[in-house]
């Protein structure tokens, strides 16, 4: 019997032996050196500018890039998916058949979705900090930090028309003006059917030998033309073979690397079972719903997807964390952290005392997080009603006086979602509430001063089903009258969903503030000293936790050793037929006729995916995969199962992001899709 060796102690011998792959890089502060002591490899700015600007962010969550001269964008089916389904009607299920537009004349445009690009970067750390006087309390400076952001993201989007959002980047160590410029009229241009896409289904997602053809292409467009874009990733001849650096350029969407271990423990003992647990009532929800009929399949599809991969992807976070060897590795690193700090007095005197403010924090806050848990209503015509109401009040206020999220430079986009021409469909929209409902007032009780404003002594169900189906805010025209009439059309409206937000917002409103005032100030005030701490200590040598911002990671295409095997570099499109004939040919293994029908004249040696050591999470998804050169030779579209745990740490043996290969994209179009003009516009033929 082999003796089994610690990760731990594996983790902690090569720390000082492993090569920069992990981070996720910002763009300001990369890790040139090691990049050219390890690959030989410097990147320009001309270089790193060209790649920042090729990138683009899906504001529904995910990332994408430009990839020809006329506004064409490369990203993952599952980042699209959301508006592929607002295009589909019951009589042309797109996201099942699939989609292709030869001409820009048959290109779809989407109903509500918002690309970014970045296009400015600036510090603006100590106008934000500079903001807190001494003497103020945790209230007081958090206030003073909002006001000061609201009042630069107002001035610089009046100044520059980009929308500019003030980011903070480790912990509230720095703080840094992002600028975008933003387009809202983009179009489906090509989508493959979902069994192409999701092949293998939830069985297979965070897993890997995988074989899936999760890309989507859309279509940016300003004033009514494709977009002209100078920058935009060019076609690799080949793509990557194994051992090659690969980059990948994106907007992952959060990591806990930097959170001190009391907020991982409470991660791992409150938050994570709680998401879990409504993820887990939401699908069984769902899953009653679709039974129904097929068109109820269909509309709940899309729902089922994102929560099945939101299960996988938290329940995977949360295993890591059941890990004591997980712990122990995120023991060492604060033990090391708060070593450093106890080398000097000075330092002692000044930052310890926060680690134990965080702590005492998290215990205080254990008993209001499980309720605030709970009291919600997850309707999206609710979220309509309150966001309708809260867009109204608080634009007739000050921008200095707005609650946070509501300045100025944010109302636009806010108006962009509300007024959605996207279809809303009531019995989905039942079958979720409910099963919220049901779930909060079975961990609460329907005497819980929340739901006891909500229901009024009214029968649960009834009131629900009553606000629903009498509410219009499934029409998008009544809202947007509803927000250009003002707080007289709020004032006068009789719907139900309307009344119970406006009844509701005061509540919640003071709840927030409670919430704000007494646990968000104090915990970022210790965050941000322990920040302080981190950057006297290391530097700019370690990288931000992912905040949705634009990122670099680079790494190896490069197999790994798993379940006592090796998983191979890249698979081959011989995979695909012999892990569908494997599975009989049905569910989510059955492939599209298409596939069948050519299976003779195709190259099945075709690499499919590949696995990189980049360091990647949650909204990187569709990220380009590129080559030193700039050029694509793969989009990411997942990562292992081992990778998991990499919201809270990296461990390069195991840890991969799944590609799709550039080579089977253009395969894949000329010889299953009959999309040569879509694959030359790509190559730039």
């Amino acid at each position: 019997m082999f003796k089994r060796i610690s990760i731990v102690a594996v983790f902690i011998a090569a720390t000082f032996l492993l090569r920069a792959e992990e981070g996720m890089w910002t763009y300001f502060n990369l890790p040139l050196n090691d990049l050219k002591s390890n690959y030989n490899f410097s990147p320009t700015q001309e270089w790193l500018d060209h790649v920042r600007l090729s990138s683009v962010r899906f504001m529904d969550g995910g990332s994408g890039s430009f990839v020809s001269p006329d506004g064409l964008v490369m990203t993952n089916h599952h980042v699209g998916v959301g508006q592929i389904a607002k295009l589909s009607t019951a009589e042309r299920d797109l996201v099942a058949e699939g989609f292709y537009a030869q001409e820009y004349k048959q290109e779809l445009k989407c109903a509500d979705l918002e690309v970014n690009i970045l296009v400015k970067m600036q510090n603006i750390t100590d106008q934000i900090k500079g903001a807190v006087t001494s003497g103020m309390s945790a209230k007081e400076a958090l206030d003073a930090k909002q006001h000061k952001i609201d009042q630069i993201e107002k001035e610089e989007t009046t100044k520059s028309g980009l929308r500019s959002d003030v980011v903070s980047f480790y912990t509230g160590g720095e703080y840094w003006l992002y600028q975008y410029k933003k387009y809202t009229d983009v179009r489906l241009v090509f989508a493959p059917e979902r069994q192409a896409a999701y092949f293998g289904g939830d069985n297979d997602n965070f897993t890997y030998p995988r074989w899936n053809f999760d890309v989507t292409f859309f279509r940016v467009y300003d004033n009514g033309k494709p977009l002209k874009s100078k920058d935009f990733f060019k076609w690799s001849e080949g793509g990557a073979k194994e051992n090659d650096l690969v980059f990948m350029s994106g907007n992952p969407g959060g990591t806990s690397r930097l959170k001190t271990l009391s907020q991982i423990k409470f991660a791992r003992d409150y938050s994570l079972p709680i998401r879990i647990e409504f993820i887990q009532t939401t699908l069984d929800a769902l899953r009653n719903y679709a039974r129904t009929s097929e068109e109820a399949a269909r509309r709940a599809l899309i729902y089922q997807f994102g929560y099945e991969n939101s299960k996988k992807a938290i329940s995977g976070q949360y295993n890591g964390l059941k890990n004591p060897e997980t712990m122990e590795i995120k023991a060492k690193q604060e033990a090391d952290f708060i070593g450093q700090i106890k080398q000097s007095k000075e330092l002692s005197d000044k930052y310890l005392k926060y680690f134990d403010q965080v702590d005492q924090l998290l215990k205080e806050y254990e008993k209001n997080y499980y309720k605030r848990s709970y009291r919600s209503i997850s309707s999206k015509i609710f979220g309509f009603a309150l966001g309708i109401v809260r867009y109204t009040t608080e634009s007739q206020k000050p921008d200095m006086d707005r609650l946070p999220g509501y300045n100025d430079a944010a109302l636009h986009s806010m108006k962009f979602r509300l007024t959605s021409p996207a279809p809303v469909y009531k019995d989905v929209d039942k079958a979720l509430t409910w099963a919220g409902i049901k779930l909060g007032i079975g961990k609460l009780s329907v005497a819980d001063e929340f739901w006891r404003q909500v229901f009024e002594g009214s029968d649960p169900r009834e009131f629900m089903n009553s606000f629903i189906d009498n509410s219009q805010l499934d029409n998008a025209e009544f809202r947007t009258k509803l927000i250009e009439g003002g707080m007289k059309a709020l004032e006068n409206c009789k719907d139900p969903a309307i009344k119970l937000a406006l009844k509701l917002d005061k509540y919640m409103r003071t709840d927030d503030k409670n919430y704000r005032d007494n646990f968000e100030s104090k915990l970022a005030e210790a965050q941000e000293k322990i920040a302080e701490a981190r950057f006297l200590i290391y530097g700019n040598s370690k990288y931000p936790d992912a905040n949705f911002t634009l990122r670099l990671t680079y790494g190896q295409m490069k197999g790994y050793e798993m379940n006592g095997t090796k998983a191979p570099a890249f698979t081959t499109l011989y995979g695909m037929w012999d892990r569908s004939i494997s599975f009989g040919e049905t569910g989510d293994y059955a492939l599209p006729k298409r596939f069948w029908d050519k299976y003779t004249t195709l190259n099945l040696r075709t690499p499919m995916n590949f696995v990189s050591t980049c360091d990647i999470i949650g909204g990187n998804s569709g990220s380009p995969t590129i080559n030193k050169d700039a050029e694509i030779v793969g989009i990411v579209f997942d990562g292992n199962i081992e990778s998991l745990v990499g919201d809270y740490v990296y461990d390069i043996t195991s840890n991969r992001a799944l590609s799709v290969h550039s080579d089977f994209i253009i395969y894949a179009l000329r010889n299953l899709y009959d999309a040569g003009k879509l694959a030359d516009e790509l190559q730039g033929k």
